[in-house]
């Protein structure tokens, strides 16, 4: 997901969207940790993906401060 995807997001999708993307994460790690995934880069970028989008609620509450 690019930044300029996620700066469209409301802040309440963006919240959900987080939550929702950490527990696939999560779930995605375990799963790696049982067998191998077929493309381990996979966690990686969906660890970056959830700091982008923290990143950008981090952002959007200070602007409103």
């Amino acid at each position: 997901m690019k930044i300029a995807e996620i700066k469209e997001m409301t802040t309440s999708d963006l919240v959900e969207r987080v939550e929702a993307e950490t527990a696939n994460y999560n779930q995605m790690v375990i799963n790696h940790s049982i067998s191998p995934l077929e493309n381990p880069a996979q966690i990686k970028q969906l660890r970056r993906t959830i700091a982008r989008m923290k990143t950008e609620l981090r952002e959007r509450e200070l602007n409103n401060k």
